[in-house]
């Protein structure tokens, strides 16, 4: 069976560089047709969302999703609401749990369209020190520097 066409609407590129990530999950999201049309348009920004569990269900919050253009203003929507996210119990409940065992954050990846549908890629992270983000960065400069001698030695220069 063919994977189902994914549509990538908005990344949260900073989640990578403050958080070690774990755990992934997909959640599907509760949206009016407004938010749904805006989402078609791009018109969303990820980057000061997160997520949270409250009685017994995982919400995302800080997520702006703006006004769609077409849209009157009486039937349009809140930029940034509170949107419930769509799990398993299960999923929710072994979130819950290593969330306060591990104390870690809810942080959305990604947001996108697979098949048809509104989906939101979550992961489990722990903030990064800045001592740690420093050493990212001397890590993956160091990995360029070698990358680019092992290129120079192949062509024969010096």
């Amino acid at each position: 069976m063919a994977s189902p066409e994914i549509q990538v609407v908005a990344t949260n590129r900073q989640a990578r560089r403050n958080y070690e990530l774990g755990d992934t999950f997909e959640c599907g999201i509760v949206l009016r047709g407004s938010e749904v049309k805006s989402l078609r348009e791009s018109k969303v920004q990820l980057t000061e969302a997160y997520a949270a569990i409250e009685d017994g269900e995982v919400w995302l919050h800080g997520l702006h999703i703006a006004p769609y253009s077409h849209a009157q203003s009486h039937t349009g929507h809140e930029a940034v609401r509170p949107r419930k996210l769509l799990l398993h119990r299960q999923q929710i409940e072994r979130i819950r749990h290593r969330l306060q065992t591990e104390r870690l954050t809810l942080v959305p990846l990604r947001l996108y369209f697979s098949s048809g549908r509104a989906k939101v890629e979550i992961a489990l992270g722990k903030g990064k020190r800045s001592v740690d983000r420093r050493q990212d960065i001397a890590r993956r400069d160091a990995d360029r520097e070698a990358a680019k001698a092992i290129a120079r030695s192949r062509r024969g220069e010096r």
